[in-house]
């Protein structure tokens, strides 16, 4: 049985391909048209999976959807009519495209498969795909499944049970009142771009004070014991108008929102601080109480609000669960996969056999290219390398790179599937650099100087870095933990706000936030052999059992794809070398042709 899973219209569409239970392949459509968070139907992501399994559309079984657009559409005229006439200019800018695509969701994948497809097409709910892409790849039997997002349907976040092949739905949170909403509102208010810069709102946390904590559970949420809330919507725009807050929120806040690009202040900072405490405590109380009701050991998280890393690891250290797992592609990209998943299991009654590490494949599932495409690829753009087919003598020769300091791009093996870089296009740097960080920031990604790095570092080693237990593991970069304080360096405890960057914080700086917290992935040779085979290296030529691995892109742009994306993102950026599958490439070898690109390069992205 062929199933094939679609995400489209809204934000970040994938394609996911599950073959007889086993996902064989998904992507997002981002990677191959290189528009960031591209919504429109996956196209290219679908031939690609297509492509990897050998097969046609002709072959497929099944197609499924990760939402219900008529349910979707419900939510929005009843929302509309509720906050008439108010809302009539947003309902009127959201008529066309719902009139001539979203509701005739059907008819565009028909479309879009270019009618060749002639079986059925199913639509699951969209907190069912989030619940089905946590649960049944997890290596869980059974678990309490939590999904928080913006909004899908009418849900905003759910409860349900996971438990062999059968997901049970439990309760749910309904719109307007969502967490999702909420942190993007804040997300909106401190100038950064919503649907994007959630991360950065979370980054920018730890420079500042939780001084409004307070005042938002007070003004803005009516929370209770059980992690449900209700908001207080004079303060929140998004029901009526194309804003996320309203004017009654500025004066609460002091002022209005901090205009894209001008300078972060200690309000924004302190505001970053006071958001992401509100919403630990409340993605801390929905744990607990998912645990009460489903009497679990084992929590599956997925949606969104699963990408906050910090509150995840929370959950793993105070919550009342043995361990906890956490979709890769939590966003709407993971629908994709839900979908299908949800499809083969739960609807068809296939037998589930739970996995001890997952059954996502380390979420390497994208496109993936031989050694001697690579050649020819690197040749077509006029790349000068180095060819070491040997993998102890590459990996040796990567590690004394980077033990230099010097910065590299690291293009190997299937990309991966989530907006995390786990190796396989990544950039690596030496995390034992105070320097690192400001260069990587600055000449490599063209970004904020507050942004910090994730380690990488071998799971047998990760206890004795940062305070994860040895059965807790972090393949895919999605919890926090402290950094161990054998690591930890006395710093300057009078330092405030961005000043708090140039403190010495521990041994390993460069991926040591300033809270002395860091996002860990721990790398084992099952999941990830190369990188695990890099880090032995590397730990051979210093000593150190981590590196910096940070995202292959600049500021706006993707994650790269293919090698001429890899080569193009190296010739734009002050990287020194690049690896690409076993071809090694210095940036003062490059000819100069090469290398005049930049400003084209980085004019064709919106650095927002």
């Amino acid at each position: 049985m062929k199933i094939l899973g679609i995400s489209a219209y809204y934000h970040d569409s994938a394609a996911a391909l599950v073959c007889d239970g086993e996902i064989v392949a998904a992507a997002q459509e981002e990677r191959f048209t290189r528009k960031k968070h591209d919504a429109a139907f996956p196209a290219r992501a679908i031939a690609y999976c297509l492509e990897e399994a050998q097969l046609r559309v002709e072959d497929l079984d099944l197609v499924a959807f990760y939402d219900k657009p008529l349910l979707k559409f419900d939510r929005m005229l009843e929302t509309y009519l509720a906050v008439a006439p108010a809302g009539f200019k947003m309902f009127l800018m959201g008529l066309r495209s719902w009139l001539t695509e979203k509701l005739f969701i059907p008819r565009e994948l028909h479309r879009g498969l270019e009618k060749k497809y002639k079986n059925r097409f199913v639509f699951t709910e969209h907190h069912e795909s989030h619940a089905a892409s946590a649960f049944y790849p997890s290596p869980f039997d059974e678990a309490a499944v939590l999904t928080l997002d913006g909004v899908g349907e009418w849900a905003t976040g759910s409860i349900a049970h996971g438990q062999g092949n059968q997901l049970r739905m439990l309760k749910e949170l309904r719109f307007p009142h969502s967490l999702g909403l909420l942190y993007s509102t804040f997300t909106y208010f401190t100038g950064f771009r919503v649907n994007s810069g959630e991360y950065k709102l979370m980054g920018l946390a730890p420079y500042g004070t939780p001084v409004y904590r307070d005042l938002i559970l007070q003004e803005l949420l009516d929370l209770k014991d059980d992690g449900s809330f209700r908001m207080n919507m004079s303060y929140f725009g998004y029901c009526s108008r194309d804003v996320m807050s309203s004017r009654k929120l500025d004066r609460l806040f002091g002022g209005p929102p901090r205009r894209a690009e001008s300078d972060i202040t200690q309000r924004e900072m302190d505001i970053a601080a006071s958001i992401q405490a509100v919403t630990e405590e409340i993605m801390l109380r929905i744990a607990r109480h998912a645990h009460e009701i489903t009497g679990c050991r084992h929590l599956a998280l997925a949606g969104g609000v699963a990408l906050n890393c910090v509150g995840n690891g929370r959950i793993l250290r105070e919550g009342p669960f043995d361990r906890v797992w956490v979709q890769p592609a939590s966003g709407d990209a993971g629908g994709a996969l839900g979908t299908a998943l949800f499809c083969w299991y739960q609807l068809l009654d296939n037998p589930r056999a739970a996995l001890p590490e997952d059954s996502q494949r380390g979420s390497l599932l994208g496109p993936h290219f031989s050694s001697n495409e690579v050649r020819s690829r690197l040749d077509r753009v006029g790349a000068r390398y180095l060819v070491i087919e040997e993998a102890d003598q590459l990996y040796a020769r990567i590690a004394k790179l980077l033990a230099d300091e010097r910065v590299v791009g690291h293009f190997a093996g299937r990309m991966e599937f989530g907006p995390r870089a786990l190796g396989a296009r990544s950039i690596l740097g030496d995390p034992r650099s105070p320097s690192m960080q400001s260069t990587m920031n600055r000449k490599i990604k063209f970004r904020e100087s507050f942004r910090p790095f994730a380690p990488a570092i071998l799971s047998e080693r990760a206890s004795e870095y940062f305070e994860l237990g040895p059965e807790h593991e972090s393949p895919y970069m999605l919890f926090v933990a402290p950094v161990d304080a054998k690591q930890r360096i006395p710093g300057n405890s009078s330092a405030a706000g961005l000043a708090k960057l140039s403190d010495p914080r521990s041994r390993i700086p460069a991926v040591t936030h300033v809270d002395g917290s860091a996002r860990v992935q721990t790398v084992d040779s099952t999941r990830n052999p190369r990188l695990h085979g890099i880090l032995r290296a590397f730990e051979r030529e210093t000593g150190c059992p981590l590196l910096i691995n940070t995202s292959f892109n600049v500021r706006g742009e993707p994650i790269v794809c293919t090698p001429e994306d890899a080569f193009r993102c190296f010739m734009a950026t002050d990287m020194d070398a690049l690896i690409v599958e076993d071809c090694i490439l210095l940036k003062e070898e490059q000819a100069q042709a090469n290398r005049s690109d930049r400003d084209r390069y980085l004019a064709e992205f919106a650095l927002d």
